[in-house]
């Protein structure tokens, strides 16, 4: 039987297109008001702030993430190749904006390591194309701690010509342009994707993909870090290959390592590690977690400074940090199109990270964020601070998790956090003047762990799953040999070919009939099933398209053991020998029969069947080519006097095979060819002669 198709009413796209636009382009009170209640979130819901019940979460928890927030950002500054203060600044400004922006309650949004990672690698080359010695370790500034000291104190000013800038800037002012031209470049990608409704590009980077780059950027990242905790003075190393460059450049100047960095950064791993493992395992006793890196840094720097660890052992420190802020500039437009590219790599793994942690946080809590207004949130928190001297950001995975054990509630606790940065950039900042670097990356390398122990979860991975595996290990390779921009390209790229390889060569199989019922499984995989006598039913597990064409024809003749071209074939060169012989009068044919016996001869023994039912449930669409491979083997299979049979196809499947002619110009067949079940199929076989 056949069942009716419902009538679907054409929709006039146009039409709809030009309603939604006019209710678009329309402006009323209530239209502006509901636009501006949209477009900053925190409208709706701090007039409803339950004060007595969320207060006092949201205070510790800002305050302990503020303190948090403080060693990191003036820690990560390594990474992004830049000074304390602007890593201050970005955490200062993103907290604000994503206050008044974002959706999600939890999230910590600020300074992230990988994202640092990533700016530091276009403004050491940039710097490096500039003229610039990418070498940091020159001896700090000993500045009075004030803003136009420490700004205007570098290495040699530099006439930037190659840009069309024609005002002498040092090292530093070079380096913000270019980190804030990066910034600014990847918060407009992070709108526009937002007014263009791109968000599903985030689709395209699995969860392997993600791990396997974050996982070769900490390598990166540990890899950098290592000069700094043995006190070695080597070149940033840049371009491809440079987690293999730095590793040769360490091991070739390893006997020049200054011993008192060398103690001093396993005295502050060894107290980090125990501290974080004991965090972990009595989480549960503790009210808040222990804010270990600010004692570490405090005690370090009350060593450093009374112990003159720079002044005596040559121990490299931060120097000045200068207190204030610096007047706003509009990033350099010249910059822009120098970085314009690099900018489009960072805008993604800022944007994905920081969705994917508020969907993970808002399924955890019980209530929805809006994926767009998020691209919104992160493309301004990058859009506005790049005017103040601040580097791209991102949500970060420990530093949410630490405020929703702390008590967050809403972001609330991101004001609070962004008034213990502020306190410090007004006030604090001069006081870790002698704080030695190799602290700072003690720091660093010990909030990778949760990168790292990813290494452990290989073998579980493998087990689960092969392919993800595959694409967990070319991700990070390429993240830690190539680069990281490479490496995420390489992972995306290659999870793609993977699903393209998946489609091309899936799992075909031939079904037996369950005893007793009317349902059929593969034959391989299961015991005590029936074979059908007189048919066979073959599946295939994929869509069927141009590229697995050639995969479904060779699958079927092997499985079915027949080749009907080949058969076919077989079958003319018989009768063409057998014509030869009778035009000479020969009676007997070429096998030594009878006439009478020939029409036994033409059929092989082999055709053990008298139809063929293709299992298409499997089979979410086709394309031209896959509808014009089942009319081939239709009149193939026709020829030689079996029967095709299509079952349990879905109604897109049906509408192509109808477009592409299959039942015939009437649809008249199309009873006889189209079955709802496998087992109809079947019966319908059985009663054919």
């Amino acid at each position: 039987f056949l069942m009716e198709r419902k009538t679907h009413i054409k929709i006039n796209r146009k039409e709809i297109m030009l309603a939604k636009l006019r209710k678009t382009c329309s402006c009323t009170p209530q239209k502006l008001k509901n636009f501006l209640m949209d477009f900053f979130p925190v409208l709706r819901w701090l007039p409803k702030y339950r004060c007595k019940e969320y207060i006092w979460g949201d205070i510790m928890s800002g305050l302990v993430i503020g303190i948090i927030l403080v060693p990191q950002a003036i820690a990560y500054s390594l990474l992004a190749g830049l000074k304390p203060i602007y890593s201050l600044y970005t955490s200062f400004f993103a907290n604000i904006i994503y206050f008044l922006m974002g959706t999600s309650r939890h999230v910590s949004v600020g300074i992230f390591s990988l994202i640092s990672l990533m700016v530091g690698q276009v403004v050491d080359r940039e710097l490096l194309l500039a003229g610039f010695d990418l070498n940091d370790d020159a001896p700090p500034a000993s500045g009075d701690g004030s803003l136009q000291n420490d700004n205007l104190s570098n290495t040699t000013a530099f006439n930037l010509t190659i840009v069309g800038i024609n005002a002498e800037c040092g090292k530093e002012c070079y380096a913000i342009g270019i980190a804030t031209a990066l910034t600014f470049m990847a918060g407009v990608y992070q709108v526009l994707m937002g007014i263009f409704r791109l968000g599903f590009v985030s689709m395209y980077l699995s969860e392997s993909v993600l791990d396997g780059f974050a996982t070769g950027a900490s390598l990166t990242i540990l890899t950098a870090q290592v000069k700094y905790l043995i006190g070695i003075k080597i070149p940033r190393s840049q371009g491809h290959g440079m987690l293999v460059i730095t590793w040769i450049n360490i091991f070739r100047n390893i006997s020049q390592a200054n011993l008192c960095d060398v103690i001093t950064s396993a005295i502050c791993i060894v107290v980090l590690v125990t501290a974080k493992e004991l965090g972990d395992r009595y989480k549960h006793k503790l009210k808040f977690p222990l804010p270990t890196e600010l004692v570490v840094i405090v005690v370090a720097t009350l060593v450093s400074h009374y112990g003159k660890l720079n002044e005596v052992y040559a121990s490299s420190v931060s120097g000045a940090i200068p207190t204030g802020f610096i007047p706003p500039k509009v990033p350099e437009f010249n910059l822009m199109l120098r970085v314009a590219l690099d900018a489009l790599p960072l805008a993604i793994v800022s944007f994905v990270f920081t969705v994917s942690l508020s969907e993970m946080f808002a399924k955890k809590y019980a209530y929805t964020i809006r994926a767009n207004q998020e691209m919104f949130a992160v493309g301004f928190c990058n859009i506005i601070p790049s005017f103040f001297h601040s580097f791209a950001t991102s949500a970060a995975l420990a530093k949410t998790l630490v405020k929703t054990s702390t008590g967050c509630q809403t972001q609330i606790s991101g004001v609070i956090s962004a008034m213990v940065v502020l306190l410090v950039l007004l006030f604090l900042a001069p006081l870790f003047y002698s704080l030695q670097k190799c602290v700072l990356a003690c720091i660093i390398i010990v909030s990778l762990r949760g990168a790292l122990r990813k290494f452990q979860d290989v073998p579980a991975r493998y087990c689960v799953n092969k392919v993800d595996t595959l694409v967990w290990v070319v991700t990070m390779s390429a993240s830690a040999l190539v680069s990281t921009e490479i490496g995420l390209l390489v992972g995306i790229v290659f999870s793609m070919l993977c699903i393209i390889v998946r489609t091309q060569r899936p799992r075909t199989a031939l079904l037996g009939q369950i005893q007793d019922t009317s349902f059929y499984e593969d034959d391989l995989e299961y015991e005590n099933l029936s074979t059908v006598p007189k048919v066979k039913i073959f599946r295939f597990e994929a869509p069927l398209y141009y590229a697995n064409r050639n995969y479904f024809l060779k699958s079927l003749y092997r499985l079915t053991n027949l080749d009907p071209n080949l058969e076919a074939a077989r079958r003319k060169k018989y009768e063409k020998k057998e014509k030869q012989h009778l035009k000479k009068g020969n009676h007997r044919t070429a096998n030594g029969l009878g006439i009478g016996e020939t029409t036994l001869q033409l059929v092989p023994k082999q055709i053990d069947f008298q139809a063929l039912v293709v299992d298409c449930s499997s089979i979410s669409f086709l394309d031209t080519t896959g509808v014009n491979t089942l009319k081939e083997i239709l009149k193939d299979y026709k020829n030689l006097n079996i029967a095709v049979l299509l079952a349990c196809c879905n109604p897109s499947v049906i509408d192509s095979l109808k477009r592409g002619g299959y039942f015939g110009k009437d649809f008249g067949c199309m009873q006889e060819m189209l079955f709802y079940s496998i087992h109809n199929a079947v019966l319908f076989a059985k009663d054919q002669k």
